[in-house]
Order: structure tokens, then sequence, then C-alpha cells
């Protein structure tokens, strides 16, 4: 409990540089810019076939304006993912800029490869949309869906996360293969910030940030 407090602390207090700042605020504009490209073109049609897809369920209100809500939850789910694909494709200077200033003596022994980067992302993504789709109707029921959105958002963020990180300071697969060990909890704090509007483009640096601290330990 004592060391997720400090990757915790640490973790916030690196949000709060201007690197990290500045880069979050690119990444977000232009993924803004990619999703409202998505919503202007592609908003009837999504919302035409959710509609469909919940005219079993029972309750009226949530066929019309269910549907609607739905649309808006897809394509903010779309931002998010953009979101985290740029991160995840970007985000390498920064994050040995942040470990040469906390850990100066944890040596960068290599480069996450672009195309696994995406594929994971990619893949993440799939998967994400998929339980998203199959357990739409599960997330109007309040608390429970509150708690199942964020546990997908942690799917989103996991695996491309601890691979991005884990493949600058960690050679050894039996190693980062521990270090994924409680990740998912990391994963679904950071999601956290996918409630809150704007702030929700710092999660996946976040969870970066959160992954980089849990990886290389005490602060030197």
């Amino acid at each position: 409990m004592k060391k997720m407090q400090q990757i915790i602390t640490k973790s916030l207090q690196d949000m709060l540089s201007k690197d990290v700042i500045l880069f979050v605020i690119k990444i977000g504009f232009i993924s803004f810019a990619v999703t409202l490209l998505f919503a202007w073109s592609m908003w009837g049609l999504v919302t035409n076939i959710i509609a469909s897809y919940l005219s079993w369920i029972p309750w009226t209100w949530v066929q019309t304006s269910g549907a609607s809500i739905a649309t808006f939850s897809f394509t903010y789910m779309l931002f998010i993912i953009i979101v985290a694909l740029l991160t995840s494709l970007y985000s390498e200077k920064l994050l040995i800029a942040l470990a040469k200033k906390r850990y100066p003596d944890v040596p960068v022994v290599g480069s996450a490869n672009i195309t696994t980067s995406i594929l994971l992302t990619l893949k993440a993504s799939i998967v994400f949309l998929l339980l998203f789709i199959i357990t739409l109707p599960l997330l109007f029921i309040p608390l429970f869906g509150q708690v199942l959105i964020l546990y997908l958002w942690s799917i989103l963020l996991k695996e491309p996360t601890i691979y991005d990180v884990g493949a600058l300071f960690i050679n050894d697969k039996k190693t980062l293969k521990e270090k994924k060990k409680k990740t998912r909890v990391l994963a679904m704090i950071a999601a956290l910030f996918n409630y809150i509007p704007l702030v929700n483009i710092f999660a996946p640096v976040f969870a970066q940030i959160l992954f980089l601290h849990h990886i290389l330990g005490k602060e030197k």
C-alpha cells in the first residue's frame, strides 16, 4: 500500500511538469480534431445502428434517448482510443526525460517497436470496443455500470502501456512479466481521468508515468 501511494504521488508530481502538460495538449488537440471529423460524418449512421441493437430492450427510454447517449459514448470512446494511440507512439522521449530526472542511474536499454505498439493498441482497442458493445445494456445500471466502464478503460491502457514503458528499461522477459502484476489497478487508477471531459486526455500519459515508477521502483 505504501509503495502504491509513493507511485501515485510521484506520478501526480510529474503530471504537473511543463513538458507533460505541453505534450498532452498537443495530443489532445490532434485527437479532438480527428474525433470531430468522425462525429460530423458518421453520427447519424452510428445512432441508427445502436438504436437497432437496443431495440430488444423493453424500456422505451433506452431505445430512444439511450441510442443518442450510446452514440455520444461511442464517439467519446473513439476519442479516448485516439489519445491512447498517439500517446503510445510519441511519448518515448518524454518518458526517458522523466526517468533521467527521477532515476539517473537507470539506463535506457531499448526502444519500443512502433509496429508492435500500434498492434497492441489496436488489439486492446478492438477488445475494448467489443466488450463495450456486448455490455452496453449493463452500462445503464447505476454504480455497476460505472465500475464496468472503468474496467473496460483499463483494458485499453494496460497492455500497450506496459510494453511501451517496459521496452525502454527492461530486457528480461521474466522481470517484465513480474512487473506486470498489479498493473491492472494502476491502469484503472489512470482510467479515472476518463470520467472528466478535457482531463481525460491525461489518462494514457498518466498510465505511462504510473507504470514508469512501478517498474523502476525506488527513486535514486
